[in-house]
């Protein structure tokens, strides 16, 4: 088990930012399964309530937003680069 980081853990593409906040997220796994391209897994890090948060593969994120639309904690962050 790992320890909680209550910082925002960012992740970067060509095509835009990806931020997961492990301080809101409780490892309810909804953006793990609406991801349309799957590029989202869990990580080894924990969230606030002890549980995996979540973790994007950058190499294959589109930066859609479902992930941050689906989160009910709005734990994620995503931007689109212009």
């Amino acid at each position: 088990m790992g320890k909680v980081n209550w910082e925002s853990a960012k992740y970067d593409s060509e095509k835009g930012q990806w931020a997961v906040f492990p301080g809101l997220c409780k490892g309810c796994g909804l953006c793990i399964e609406k991801c349309p391209v799957k590029c989202i897994s869990w990580a080894e890090e924990l969230g606030v309530y002890g549980t995996p948060r979540v973790v994007a593969d950058m190499k294959k994120c589109i930066v859609c937003g479902i992930c941050q639309m689906v989160c009910p904690d709005t734990a994620i962050r995503v931007e689109k680069k212009k």
